[in-house]
């Protein structure tokens, strides 16, 4: 939240990159939201966390909504940075704020259209045939077509577009080099991009690895509910614990580290008081 009314305020901050970085922090706080309303209905029916009830259909796909909409606005990122650092190269690249909010509406479009698929129909509420055992009412077909193909583009698009960036700036600094000029701008830029990538992949793998090898454990089980608990639902409840993380750390990672938005979160801070009106 704290993020979101900084970038909103402060007019310095409505960039291209700032857009998504905001609808990041939007999409983090809906996770967390959707989660509590899963940890609710957990506390008050822990049965249809298990079973499976219409609630908990409901409850899942905004949850799952609201994950797709992450890893596409954390794709979106990388994208755009990748293209802002080659746009000097390649002008035609050059993203404007229109760019920005286009990916901002076709990124929750996509993400409510697939996150809402077992709402529309596909799912298992009335019936145990492909039924998911850890994330009942889905089915696990539902689960393999979502959740497997996303992890790995959330992975593998990043990767490359980081690694683009660290090579033109690598690139740059070495023409610099050449023609006697000072590198230290962009040594400094190519330090920065790799820390952030660093995170970046520790922060995903750490967040979002053991959700997936949850759903591959109940795409090859063919167990029922009682042979598995409480175990196996101890550890589906530490990964959800661990997307709510990823939520945690995505607005340090990409928004509080950065200077420009500091110092926007000290004025704000900083503002005095107006003074009472008679």
């Amino acid at each position: 939240c704290t993020v979101i009314v900084t970038r909103m305020v402060t007019k310095d901050l409505h960039k291209p990159i700032s857009i998504l970085f905001c609808n990041l922090a939007f999409s983090d706080l809906f996770t967390s939201f959707s989660g509590f309303w899963i940890s609710v209905l957990f506390i008050t029916n822990p049965d249809i966390t298990i079973f499976g009830s219409k609630d908990m259909l409901a409850a899942y796909a905004l949850h799952g909504t609201s994950i797709l909409s992450t890893i596409y606005n954390l794709v979106s990122i990388g994208i755009e940075r990748y293209l802002a650092v080659a746009e000097s190269m390649r002008t035609r690249l050059r993203v404007s704020r229109n760019h920005s909010i286009a990916a901002v509406l076709i990124n929750w479009a996509l993400a409510f259209f697939l996150g809402c698929l077992p709402l529309m129909g596909w799912n298992c509420l009335h019936t145990e045939n492909n039924l998911s055992v850890l994330y009942s009412p889905f089915c696990v077909n539902y689960l393999i077509f979502i959740i497997i193909p996303h992890i790995v583009v959330a992975f593998i698009i990043p990767l490359f577009t980081y690694l683009g960036i660290i090579i033109i700036l690598r690139k740059r600094k070495l023409q610099m080099k050449a023609c006697g000029q000072a590198t230290g701008t962009y040594k400094s830029a190519e330090i920065q991009v790799a820390r952030t990538s660093i995170f970046i992949w520790l922060l995903g793998l750490i967040s979002y690895a053991p959700f997936a090898a949850g759903v591959i454990f109940d795409a090859t089980n063919h167990q029922c509910h009682a042979d598995l608990y409480p175990g196996v639902y101890i550890f589906r409840n530490c990964t959800a614990m661990l997307i709510t993380t990823n939520c945690l750390g995505n607005p340090v990672i990409y928004t509080l580290k950065a200077k420009p938005l500091g110092a926007a979160l000290k004025a704000l801070k900083c503002l005095p008081l107006s003074p009472a009106r008679a």
